[in-house]
Order: structure tokens, then C-alpha cells, then sequence
């Protein structure tokens, strides 16, 4: 305990400077913003905003870049609960109850059960990483190439369970995304593959105009084509305090919602997504009166919000620790390690101390700046609902193309950005996730490394990944995944829920 206090010392001192303070604040309220004005979401704007992390320090970008994910977090709960548009993914589960409350003149109790929630969780989750980060990243130390790629086959697996929709669609992306990362040099021999002799590809497609592409360009197409309509509520917001009844039937769900969101979020596939359904799931199913939600129970936004909150936060854990993306957010920041030369993974705690404990630092700080800022700017929040997204488009687009093209001052690299934007939108008409297939194009080269090396130390004997004790239980438990995912009533459930 010593030791982590120590630690914690190390980190509050590295972002306790005017600099990274600065960048929280700005991850913040940025994250706030694309969380409150729908259609964008945090992976767009942090896709869009990896060229700009690469002029920054370091710690400074990844402060930044996590305080737009778990800000979001808190800022789609304000268009969920206000116009029952969810300004992210993972307020979704927000709107059933949310704006039935704020419809009953209750806007102000579920803004701010949802703020206090959310600031609660989120630092049960940061303690959390804080607790357990450095025993995973010790017991990391064990592993070698056989773990680290059948770790690799876990996560992919678990990231087709988890996907939404087909399963046959999550497997095709996830194959896309291990072939688009083959293309460029091969290490070993030199040789080049798939880049049809393009030299810009000898190198590999860059993770930039993919991630750009495929979460930013895309959005902007399939939000200009939806038309989003906000009907903003009208009602002055009264009330922010809740009342006593508002906390105590509240807060057992807060905490149900922190516990399922701090597991489900370390899961490979897992997020504050998939946190915040099981969440308001859970609290129906618990209810004493389950008739009460969808009009306006208050367990109905607290649980929800909390989870998400918990799960943007214990996502960091595989990612800081092991080097595995648990979602596409993370493989998103994991791009943005990569950019600044830092190698996720268990040797980021003993190489860079200061990053990995500043980080931690700086989540409980950028919560407590949500809590702050958010409140009280309700009203400036609800003025920018009213701005009409064919305002903001261009903007955004000319910022992704500005972004991508001074990275590396390549035009073509602008063309590709085009190209994986028609590709994203194409992909989501056809029901088809882009999450698997950056989850595959990240982890698709580390996988083939592991694989070589391992089979290079056996000597070409693939029963090395059975005879390493921890490797083999990783393999078995990706079998037995995708065995219980081929069961017919198992795989009907898990249509029925995703659908629901």
C-alpha cells in the first residue's frame, strides 16, 4: 500500500503542472461537448484528434485523449436526458428513463444523480487501476511470445462475442483487419506485401487515415443522412440538489452499476457500451416494480451512467498493463502510445513511472473537473444542442483532412483517409462494426511477431503454445467461447439481447 501511495505521489506531481492541468481541462470539456452534441462520439474525435497528440509531450496527449473518452461518458447523459438523443453510445440505456424524468419536470435530480454517479464510479475505477495495474503488470512479466499471442486470440474472440450483430460479420471484420495489417515490409525478410507496388504502402497503412476514416469521415456521412432532429426541452432546469428519496433510491444502484462496469470494462470487446445495457438490465430485473422503468425510475439513469463511467475507466487496465486494446477507444489511445514511441504493454510502469501514474492521477482529477464544470454549465450545453449539425461538418471534415495531412505532409495518405471514410459507411449500411476490424489491424501485426518468435524458439513446433501452462489456458478459453457461441439457444440469446 506504501508503494502505491508513493506511486500515486509520483503521478499527482507529474500532473499537477499548469501544462497537463491545462490538457485535462481541455480533454474535459471536450469530451463533454462531442458527448452532449450527438453524432460524433469520443473514437471519431479521438481518431481526429491523433495528429494533433503528436505534437504534444506525452503524458500532456494521453491526459487529453482520456478525458475525452470518460467525459463523453458524462456528457451523453445531458442529451439523453434533455432530448432523448444520446449524445454517445453508452447513454443509450439513459434515454428510457432519463427523459421521462426531465418530461415530469425532473431534469435537474437526473442530471445530477447521473453527474454524481458517474464522478463516483469513475474514481472507484481509477482506484481500482491504481490497486490492481501493478500486480497484472507483474504477473505479465511471466509471459512471453506463446502468451502474448494466444492472449491476443483471447481478445479477438472476445471481441466477435461481444460485437454487435452477425457473428459471421465481426469475424469477416476482425479478417479485414488482420489482412490491411499485412500490408507493407515484412520485418524478417524484407519483403514487400500487398502494396501492389505503391511505395507510400511500403511502410503499412497508417493507423491515422484508417481510424480517421473509418470512425470520423464515415459518422459525418451517416449523421448528414439521418438529418438528426433535437427537440430541446423547453422548461427552465430547477432542482440540481436531489432530495434525500432521490439518494436513497439511487445509490445501490450506482454502486451495482460501478461493479458491473469496473468487470466489464477490463473484458476484452467489453465497454461502457456494453456496461450500461447489463446495468439497467441488472436494476429491472432487481426492481421491486420493474412496471416503473421506462417512466421516469430513477435507478434507471444512475445505474447506467455509473457503469459506463466505471468501465471508461478499467479499460486502461489491459491496455496499460498487458498492451491489449480492450475496445476500439483503447486501441485508439494504444495508436497514440505507439505515435510517441512509447510501447503499450508491462514494461510501461518500470520505463515510464510518470506516464502510467500520471495518468491514473489525472483521471481523478479530470472527474472532479466534470463534476465542476458540468453542472453548472447545463445551460450552455442546452444553447449548443440548438446548433445545426450542417454548421459543424465542414468543419470537422476540413479538421480531419488538415490533421491526417500534417502528420507525415502526405497527400496520399488524405486520399486514403477518403477512401476508409466510404468504406466506414458502406460497412455500417451493411450492418457490419468497423470496432473488430481496428481491433484487428492494431493486434494483427503483434500477433504475427509472437507467432514467429515463439515458433522460432520451438524451433517450428506449434505444441509450444499447449506446453506453457498459462498460454494453454488462454487457448482453451477461446475454444470454449467459441464453442458456446456456436450453441443455436446461446447464440439466439445473444441476438435477442443485442437487439433489446
Amino acid at each position: 500500500m506504501i508503494d502505491i501511495l508513493n506511486s500515486l505521489g509520483i503521478g499527482f506531481s507529474a500532473v499537477t503542472t499548469p501544462e497537463n492541468l491545462l490538457f485535462c481541462l481541455i480533454g474535459a470539456l471536450l469530451g463533454t461537448l462531442i458527448g452532449v452534441l450527438p453524432g460524433i462520439g469520443p473514437v471519431a474525435t479521438i481518431a481526429m484528434l491523433l495528429p494533433i497528440s503528436f505534437g504534444l509531450k506525452p503524458l500532456s496527449a494521453l491526459i487529453m485523449l482520456a478525458g475525452i473518452y470518460y467525459g463523453a461518458q458524462y456528457g451523453g447523459s445531458t442529451t439523453s436526458i434533455l432530448i432523448n438523443l444520446p449524445g454517445e453510445a453508452s447513454s443509450v440505456a439513459t434515454c428510457m428513463d432519463g427523459y421521462k424524468m426531465a418530461q415530469q419536470g425532473r431534469a435537474g435530480v437526473a442530471l445530477s444523480i447521473a453527474a454524481l454517479g458517474s464522478f463516483f464510479a469513475g474514481c472507484v475505477g481509477t482506484l481500482l487501476i491504481a490497486i490492481f495495474g501493478p500486480s497484472l503488470a507483474s504477473f505479465s512479466q511471466r509471459f512471453s511470445s506463446p502468451e502474448y499471442f494466444s492472449l491476443m486470440v483471447l481478445g479477438l474472440i472476445s471481441a466477435i462475442v461481444l460485437a454487435h450483430g452477425s457473428v459471421i460479420k465481426a469475424v469477416a471484420m476482425i479478417l479485414v483487419g488482420l489482412f490491411l495489417g499485412l500490408i507493407g515490409t515484412d520485418v524478417s525478410t524484407g519483403v514487400a506485401r500487398y502494396t501492389f507496388g505503391i511505395p507510400e504502402l511500403a511502410d503499412g497503412l497508417g493507423f491515422v487515415p484508417l481510424a480517421v476514416g473509418l470512425f470520423g469521415l464515415s459518422e459525418i456521412i451517416l449523421n448528414l443522412e439521418k438529418g438528426l432532429e433535437r427537440r430541446v426541452l423547453s422548461s427552465k432546469i430547477r432542482g440540481l440538489l436531489p432530495k434525500k428519496k432521490d439518494f436513497k433510491d439511487s445509490w445501490a444502484a450506482v454502486v451495482r452499476g460501478t461493479f458491473l462496469g469496473s468487470i466489464l470494462g477490463v473484458l476484452p470487446g467489453g465497454g461502457a457500451v456494453i456496461s450500461s445495457f447489463a446495468s439497467y438490465t441488472v436494476e429491472k430485473r432487481l426492481a421491486k416494480e420493474p412496471s416503473r422503468f421506462g417512466k421516469g425510475a430513477i435507478e434507471g439513469v444512475a445505474g447506467p451512467e455509473s457503469a459506463n463511467n466505471a468501465a471508461s475507466q478499467t479499460s486502461f487496465i489491459p491496455l496499460l498493463t498487458l498492451g491489449i486494446p480492450s475496445n476500439a477507444v483503447m486501441a485508439l489511445m494504444m495508436g497514440a502510445m505507439i505515435i510517441q514511441g512509447i510501447a503499450p504493454g508491462p514494461t510501461v510502469m518500470q520505463e515510464h513511472p510518470q506516464l502510467f501514474w500520471g495518468m491514473v492521477a489525472s483521471m481523478w482529477i479530470g472527474n472532479l473537473m466534470l463534476v465542476i464544470i458540468n453542472l453548472p454549465l447545463i445551460g450552455i450545453w442546452v444553447k449548443l444542442l440548438k446548433v445545426p449539425y450542417y454548421f459543424l461538418f465542414p468543419a470537422i471534415l476540413v479538421f480531419c483532412c488538415i490533421g491526417v495531412y500534417s502528420l507525415n505532409n502526405s497527400a496520399f495518405e488524405v486520399g486514403l483517409t477518403v477512401l476508409f471514410g466510404l468504406l466506414g459507411y458502406l460497412f455500417a449500411k451493411t450492418g457490419c462494426e468497423s470496432a473488430p476490424l481496428l481491433l484487428g489491424f492494431v493486434l494483427g501485426p503483434l500477433m504475427e511477431e509472437n507467432l514467429r518468435r515463439a515458433l522460432l524458439i520451438s524451433r517450428g513446433d506449434p505444441i509450444v503454445f499447449l506446453n506453457r501452462p498459462i498460454s494453454a489456458a488462454l487457448l482453451t478459453a477461446s475454444i470454449l467461447l467459441l464453442l458456446i457461441l456456436i450453441v443455436p439457444t446461446i447464440r439466439k440469446k445473444r441476438e435477442e439481447a443485442f437487439q433489446e
